[in-house]
Formats: structure tokens, sequence, C-alpha cells
């Protein structure tokens, strides 16, 4: 485990520009989406009337899934929205999950290899830009042009300027919010174990927060993962249901 800030970039030129990716990051989100995909075709492959296991499990997120859409929209309009409620909620917990049994790192140049994809702000705007462009598709298609630009003109048109900036603060504070927790996590689990190689006090004395830390990242890793689900779908009541 070593220093999170450091990383292996793959570069790919297209028409004389540079476009540089980070390899953990693709590395990481391919290994969460895979978790995902197995996990759900597995658990819906083959349904049974009374669930158990993995079909329970599968189950009861699609159920939560519901409660989040349910919250925030009329079942009529938000019932269409269930599969990307899911995929969020599902994705984000265990991209979260990912960085807090172990972080691997070369050892001369210390590039993360393994790691919480969601530490990476540009993963997380990424995600945060797809939700509301989504937004902003499905309440055109939903309400139409007229309705759909009018709400920026009510109850005032003065309030225009300020309706702009809010589009902008919403894709700002949602994807920094999922980067900021997600990051701090793994950068306090990595001073921590850092201590356990300081000697054998060190060693000794970094079991000591790091269980009730590691706890803790659980929690914090499921709690962000439901509050992108959540205001994802108040976003997109927003744009698709008359205020």
């Amino acid at each position: 485990m070593n220093n999170v800030h450091e990383d292996l970039t793959l570069t790919w030129t297209i028409g004389g520009f540079d476009l540089h990716f980070s390899f953990s990051v693709i590395f990481m989100t391919t290994i969460a989406a895979l978790i995902v995909a197995i996990f759900s075709i597995v658990g819906a492959r083959k349904l049974a009337m009374r669930p158990t296991g993995l079909q329970n499990f599968i189950e009861w997120v699609m159920d939560f899934s519901r409660y989040i859409i349910t919250s925030n929209m009329a079942w009529e309009k938000g019932g269409k929205f269930i599969v990307l409620a899911y995929t969020l909620l599902f994705y984000i917990f265990v991209a979260n999950m990912l960085g807090i049994p172990f972080e691997l790192a070369t050892e001369t140049d210390h590039y993360v290899l393994w790691n919480s994809p969601t530490s990476d702000p540009v993963l997380t705007l990424t995600m945060a830009a797809f939700v509301i462009i989504l937004t902003h598709i499905y309440g055109f298609r939903m309400r139409g042009a007229k309705e759909y630009f009018a709400d920026y003109f009510r109850p005032s048109p003065i309030l225009l300027p300020f309706k702009l900036i809010e589009e902008v603060s919403n894709f700002l504070t949602l994807g920094l919010r999922l980067f900021g927790n997600i990051f701090a996590k793994e950068l306090v689990t990595v001073m921590i174990v850092t201590l356990a190689f300081a000697g054998t006090v060190g060693f000794v004395l970094a079991w000591i927060p790091l269980a009730p830390w590691l706890a803790f990242s659980i929690f914090l890793g499921a709690l962000q993962a439901f509050i992108f689900a959540m205001l994802s779908m108040v976003y997109m009541a927003h744009k698709v249901e008359s205020h």
C-alpha cells in the first residue's frame, strides 16, 4: 500500500491530440462493472417465488432502488428509471468497497494498481455529467420543449441566472461529494497502514484505529452510493415532473 496520488497513465494519440487515461481507473472500473453484471445475472437467472441467497439480495437492491424513486416522483413517471437507480446504487457501492480490503501500488514508482475507482475525480465527475445530461434529455422528451424551457423562468424570469448556476452546482456537488469522501477515506487508510511499517510499536498501534476505520469505511461507501443515487433521482424528478 502506498501513495494514493501516483497513477499509471496510458496515452492515446488521436488526430495529433494526446488523450491520457488512468490505468487504475480503467482497470478498477472494469472490475466493478463485471462484479455488478455477474451478481445481477446470476441472481436473476433462476427466479423463485420464495427468493433465497443471491436472488434475495438482488430483489432487496431492486426494492431499495424503487424506494429511492418513489421518494422523489410518481412511479408512473419514475418507473422507467429503475434500471438507472439500480445500476448507480449497486455500481458505486461496489466501486467504493474495492479499496477497503487493500490497495496495491508498484514498489519503485508507487503507481496505484488497485484502489476504489471513485477516488478519482475524473470518474465521479463523468458519472455526474452523465446523470445531469440524462435529466435534461428525459425532461425535454417527457414534458416537451415548451414546459421544459418554461421551468427556467418560473416563478419569475429574474431567477434564470440562478437556475443556470444551479445546473452547474448540481453537476459539481454530485461528482465532487463522492470523490471527496472516498478519496479522504483511502488517504486515511493509507496513513494508518503506513504507520504499521514504522516499527514494532507502530505495527501494534496501527491495528487499534484500523479495524474501526475499515468498518466506518464500509458505512461511508454505502452512504455515498445511496446519496449519489438519491440525488440523481431528485434531479431527474425536477426535470420530468411539473413544479
